[in-house]
C-alpha cells in the first residue's frame, strides 16, 4: 500500500463524508479503506475525522491535508485514467441488469463509452439469474436489486443507486378511494383494487405493503408480467393498481395518466448495488464502473 493510495482514499472520505460512501467510490471495503484511513492517520501522527452519527467530519488537520494534496492527486490520477480508459475501450464487457433500468437509464449513460469503442454485451434477466451468471463467470458486472447473500463465495458488491418506489393508480380509480377510510385505514381502504404485479410472489408490492401497511396485501391480482414498462402499461389502461420506482412512473404522472394511490412523508427505496467477482477488476470492467458511478451521483434517487 503506497502513501499515494492512502491519500487517495482520505480524499475520498474527505468530499464524500463517509468511509462507506468512499468506499463505494472507490470500489472497495469499507473495512479496506477504514484501514487506509488508520495507517494514514498514523503515520501523520494525529486525527483527521471525528467519527459521528452524521459520517466522518474532518479536523483542522484534514482541511489542511485536503488543501495540499487535492490537486496534485486529481491531476495525476486524471493522466492516469487518460491512459488505462485508453486501453479500456478496446475491450468487452458483459453486463446483466433488468430490462427496464437499462433501456431508461444504463444504456444512455454507457452510450458514451460503447460510442469510443468499448463492446457492451448485455443480458437482461431477474437479479439471482443474474448473479448466479456472474458467480459463474458468464457475466463481469451485474446491476443487481439484492446484496448477493453472504454465502454466494466470490461476489463483491458495492452501493450503486436508490430506486424509490410509488403506489400508483389511474385518475378514476383514485378517486374510486374513499380520502378519509385511505387516511384512516389504508390497507382496508385498498383492498378491493385489483393489483398488477411483476411476478407471483409480489416482491415490489409486498415490499411496498409491509413497509408502509404493515402486512402482505390481501388484494386480487389481475396481471401478472415480467416487466415494469408493461406493467405500467397495464396500470396507465386501467387494470389495477400497483407499485413502480418513480423513475418509470414520472412520465405518467406527470402527464396525468396516472396519480399517487398513496403518500408517505418518506418514500420506501430500495438500494441496488453494482456487483463483480472478487479480486481487481479487468479495466474495461472498471471503466464502467466509474461511469456508473458518475453518472448515479447525478440522478439522486431514481
Amino acid at each position: 500500500m503506497s502513501d499515494l493510495d492512502l491519500l487517495a482514499s482520505f480524499l475520498e472520505i474527505y468530499r464524500r463524508g463517509s468511509l462507506t460512501a468512499a468506499a463505494a467510490a472507490l470500489g472497495v471495503s469499507q473495512p479496506a479503506v477504514s484501514g487506509q484511513l488508520a495507517r494514514l492517520e498514523e503515520q501523520m501522527d494525529t486525527v483527521l475525522f471525528e467519527r459521528s452519527r452524521r459520517g466522518a467530519l474532518p479536523t483542522a488537520r484534514a482541511h489542511d491535508l485536503a488543501r495540499r494534496v487535492a490537486a496534485p492527486l486529481d491531476q495525476l490520477r486524471g493522466a492516469l485514467a487518460q491512459d488505462a480508459d485508453g486501453q479500456a475501450h478496446r475491450g468487452t464487457v458483459r453486463l446483466g441488469a433488468a430490462g427496464e433500468l437499462t433501456a431508461s437509464r444504463l444504456i444512455p449513460a454507457l452510450a458514451p463509452l460503447a460510442g469510443g469503442g468499448l463492446r457492451l454485451d448485455i443480458t437482461l434477466g431477474l437479479a439471482e439469474d443474474l448473479l448466479t451468471a456472474l458467480a459463474d463467470g458468464e457475466l463481469d458486472l451485474v446491476v443487481s436489486s439484492v446484496r448477493p447473500p453472504s454465502g454466494r463465495r466470490g461476489l463483491a458488491a458495492v452501493p450503486f443507486v436508490d430506486e424509490e418506489f410509488v403506489l400508483v393508480a389511474t385518475p378514476t380509480t383514485a378517486r374510486s378511494v374513499d380520502q378519509d377510510w385511505l387516511a384512516e385505514d389504508p390497507l382496508a381502504a385498498l383492498a378491493h383494487l385489483p393489483i398488477v404485479a411483476y411476478s407471483r410472489e409480489l416482491p415490489i408490492v409486498r415490499r411496498y405493503w409491509r413497509s408502509e401497511f404493515g402486512r402482505r396485501p390481501p388484494n386480487p391480482v389481475s396481471v401478472i408480467v415480467p416487466d415494469l414498462r408493461a406493467v405500467l402499461a397495464a396500470v396507465v389502461a386501467g387494470a389495477g393498481i400497483s407499485v413502480l420506482p418513480r423513475y418509470l412512473a414520472d412520465p405518467a404522472l406527470a402527464a396525468g395518466s396516472l396519480e399517487l394511490l398513496h403518500h408517505t412523508q418518506i418514500q420506501p427505496l430500495n438500494t441496488l448495488y453494482l456487483v463483480t467477482r472478487s479480486g481487481p477488476a479487468p479495466a474495461p470492467v472498471a471503466l464502467v464502473q466509474r461511469q456508473l458511478h458518475r453518472q448515479a451521483e447525478t440522478w439522486g434517487p431514481l
